[in-house]
């Protein structure tokens, strides 16, 4: 492969990923690992992974929960439950730069399939095991969501409106921040394979990630022992970054850091005064007085619209955004110019959108196309020729024993009858 073919495929092409993950933190790893070129054969049970039927969007029998991360793969049906099944599932690894699984601790070493059985065949494979609590420690064997460790973490306490109970964030960070340290850890270790010729073992737990995310919060924390409630708003250092509703009942950011944004965000508003006076001179003793300061602002703030305040506020270099709803925030020029809504096109003749990747390489790039999450098994005789060699015949005998599945076209998936 030439340097101008391996670019135009990605960075990772010619990596070859085991995907036994399912629903959603080790998806989202994946489809990271896919989108940057990576091979990503995903191995499923014969119903398919859960994340196909979770409502209440589907096209062509898949949810769009599933669709949201899964493209770029092939899927391959493979019952774990059997003994053939794991044989072949070993086999592939044999053939594999990288396994990744989310499953509990222990759930794969009953099958042959833990790091240590898997090392001890293909010295070079990196495995990454994501799961709640990690692969050691009390918690290790309790099943976890993205709610739960956003809760055991602290951040879910952080979370809302001081004087009310605290919410989970809308987006599920514990799984998706858990996908991405995955993908750090796994070329973390592929770049040190290049020297040792070894791979290794990556242990990631979504409530070690949510923990990790603390970040000042947790210092701040560890620092004071103090503990700190919802943030609503606004934030605990600086009473000038924080949302203010406009006179149009729209609400805006503003993030005015530093003491000239103070000074200019003053004029900009109409109250220059502030600036002199002896409560609000100093970012600390803002802070002492931010109660008193929020109120002033937020009266100033409902004389004129979000959009007149953006306006006036970005002429003089003062950071600020609407609060967009998800309509608003996906169509914006700025997204779409980074290609970050995505569109994908099914053999069938569907078309789903789906948020795109972030990751960009060059000045102006030109993002490569996308493949449609793959149909239950739709490429599980072609994997099991190419990498296994394995005859029509032999596949034929396989599947008629329940150990494979291939999709046809036509054929229902699994998940079409649970909507």
């Amino acid at each position: 492969m030439t340097a101008d073919s391996q670019a135009s495929r990605g960075p990772l092409s010619g990596v070859r990923v085991l995907d036994l993950t399912q629903f959603l933190s080790g998806p989202f790893g994946t489809q990271i690992l896919g989108d940057l070129g990576a091979e990503i054969i995903k191995v499923e049970a014969p119903q398919g992974e859960l994340s196909r039927s979770v409502p209440p969007y589907f096209v062509e029998g898949d949810s769009a929960y599933y669709l949201s991360v899964n493209r770029n793969k092939k899927s391959v049906v493979i019952d774990l439950k059997t003994q053939q099944g794991a044989e072949i599932v070993r086999d592939l690894a044999l053939q594999c730069d990288m396994l990744i699984e989310n499953n509990r601790p222990g759930v794969l070493a009953r099958l042959g399939l833990d790091y240590e059985t898997m090392k001890a065949v293909n010295p070079r494979l990196i495995y990454c095991s994501i799961s709640g609590f990690g692969q050691s420690g009390p918690d290790k064997d309790l099943p976890a969501y993205d709610m739960i460790v956003q809760a055991m973490s602290g951040g879910m306490s952080l979370t809302g409106v001081a004087g009310e109970d605290p919410v989970r964030a809308g987006i599920p960070l514990g799984d998706l921040a858990a996908g991405m340290y995955g993908v750090i850890g796994i070329l973390a270790a592929l770049h040190e394979r290049q020297t040792t010729g070894l791979g290794k073992f990556v242990d990631v737990a979504m409530l070690d990630a949510q923990v990790a995310m603390l970040c000042y919060q947790g210092a701040y924390y560890l620092q004071s022992g103090v503990v700190p409630g919802p943030q609503g708003r606004g934030h605990d250092s600086i009473p000038t970054y924080r949302s203010f509703t406009c006179g149009d009942g729209a609400a805006l950011v503003v993030t005015a850091n530093t003491e000239r944004m103070w000074a200019d965000l003053c004029q900009v508003l109409g109250v220059p005064e502030l600036v002199a006076d002896v409560r609000f001179k100093t970012p600390s003793q803002r802070l002492a007085n931010q109660m008193v300061l929020w109120d002033v602002l937020e009266q100033r703030f409902r004389v004129a619209s979000a959009a007149s305040w953006m306006e006036r506020l970005r002429g003089v270099s003062i950071p600020c955004g609407p609060v967009n709803t998800l309509d608003k925030a996906l169509a914006a020029e700025q997204i779409h110019h980074r290609q970050m809504v995505l569109q994908m096109h099914s053999t069938a003749g569907s078309t789903v959108r789906v948020p795109g990747n972030p990751i960009k390489f060059g000045v102006d790039p030109v993002e490569l196309p996308a493949s449609y999450p793959p149909h239950l098994g739709q490429d599980t005789d072609a994997v099991l020729r190419a990498f296994l060699k394995l005859e029509p015949q032999q596949l034929q005998v396989l599947k008629n024993q329940g150990v494979l599945r291939q999709f046809e076209p036509g054929q229902p998936t699994a998940t079409a009858n649970r909507r």
